[in-house]
């Protein structure tokens, strides 16, 4: 399994202070968080796309380049690339020139977005989301996989003839997950292309999930890809840490109250009770983690929200400390115990192109 953490790239000020930060500070923070990461052992860094206030990373790509310049090994992913905004020739184009910096540490999570106004800012119409998801991601495919791309859709100016370039490393496009907080449909086009299905995870309950998870893998066999334990599931959470939960709670409490989604709204009682978020000590962490596998199966990658609601930079850090000592560790070994042979693992540039290389081989025509 991989295991690593996604930012949402907020700028919320901190509610026991006061103060916020600039957007420069909080873009300085998150390569800080990123190469933290990196340190502590964990194998993927993400951050999500958006285009509106409070939040920074409107173009995830840049900052991640940047990233990949000063980290050695690990993957570095968006948590959302919105497919239904974005064209998907520069999609292509960005992520491979991406995978060529950074040396194939490079994959992409696509989404559509929950800030209807962005959809007119990018010349969009928020009720064609899902036709628009499809269209584009169809073009995108066809980009990364074919020399010259003769195409004519609804949604964008027709292409002649049109190559890609830089062609992605190795001519092996960046591996892609689509991820969903709600929306079945986002399932099944996982399953239709036999990509990976990344489940958001953090404001619904455990059937919700369940239920989407499920559809994808029966999918993902229906389509012949496999068998649904076969499928590539990836799984998000939130997490605060402390040494015991008492302080866990205490020190967390205002950040929750006042964070920019969920504040306001039901307790942190009654939000960790019905949700995967978890707040407090690493082993309730590791306990509350490795329950996901109950109604989810075997999966691939979790990643962990730690980086919101306003907390400051050096609580952050201290969170990776401790999922990187004392929390992923033992995950890591557990969730290893039992796990089925013939599970997959999870995907990297690496063993992409060993698969592809193994298909030519074995006289594959569709190897690629």
């Amino acid at each position: 399994m991989q295991f690593g953490i996604f930012t949402v790239g907020d700028v919320t000020p901190d509610p026991t202070t006061g103060r916020t930060p600039t957007e420069a500070e909080r873009i300085q923070a998150t390569v800080a968080i990123a190469r933290k990461a990196e340190e502590v052992g964990l194998d993927v860094f993400a951050t999500g796309e958006h285009h509106n206030p409070p939040f920074v990373p409107s173009s995830p790509t840049t900052l991640l380049a940047y990233i990949a310049a000063h980290t050695e090994r690990i993957i570095l992913s968006t948590s959302t690339t919105l497919i239904t905004t974005n064209d998907p020739v520069k999609i292509a184009e960005d992520f491979s020139v991406l995978q060529h910096l950074s040396g194939g540490r490079t994959d992409v999570m696509l989404g559509r977005g929950n800030t209807g106004p962005v959809y007119p800012w990018f010349g969009q119409d928020i009720r064609q989301a899902i036709p628009l998801t499809v269209e584009n991601y169809n073009l995108l495919r066809r980009l990364w996989r074919e020399k010259a791309v003769d195409w004519e859709g609804k949604f964008r100016s027709a292409l002649q003839g049109f190559t890609l370039t830089p062609r992605p490393l190795d001519d092996v496009p960046p591996y892609v997950w689509h991820a969903s907080i709600r929306t079945p449909e986002i399932a099944e086009l996982a399953a239709y292309f036999g990509d990976g299905f990344f489940a958001n995870h953090i404001f619904w309950p455990a059937s919700h999930t369940e239920q989407l998870v499920s559809l994808y893998r029966r999918r993902f066999a229906h389509y012949g890809h496999g068998t649904p334990e076969q499928a590539v599931v990836g799984l998000g959470g939130q997490v605060f840490m402390r040494a015991n939960s008492q302080d866990a709670v205490r020190e967390f409490r205002p950040y929750f109250d006042n964070a920019p989604v969920y504040g306001h709204g039901p307790s942190l009682e009654e939000f960790t009770r019905q949700t995967p978020l978890t707040v407090g000590s690493p082993a309730e962490v590791i306990e509350k983690t490795l329950g996901f596998r109950e109604y989810v199966g075997d999966y691939q990658r979790q990643l962990f929200l730690i980086d919101h609601a306003g907390l400051p930079l050096k609580t952050v850090l201290e969170q990776l400390d401790l999922l990187g000592e004392e929390v992923v560790p033992v995950l890591r070994r557990e969730f290893a115990k039992d796990r089925p042979e013939g599970t997959p693992a999870a995907p990297t540039h690496a063993s992409r192109l060993r698969a592809r290389e193994d298909a030519t081989d074995d006289g594959d025509p569709e190897a690629r």
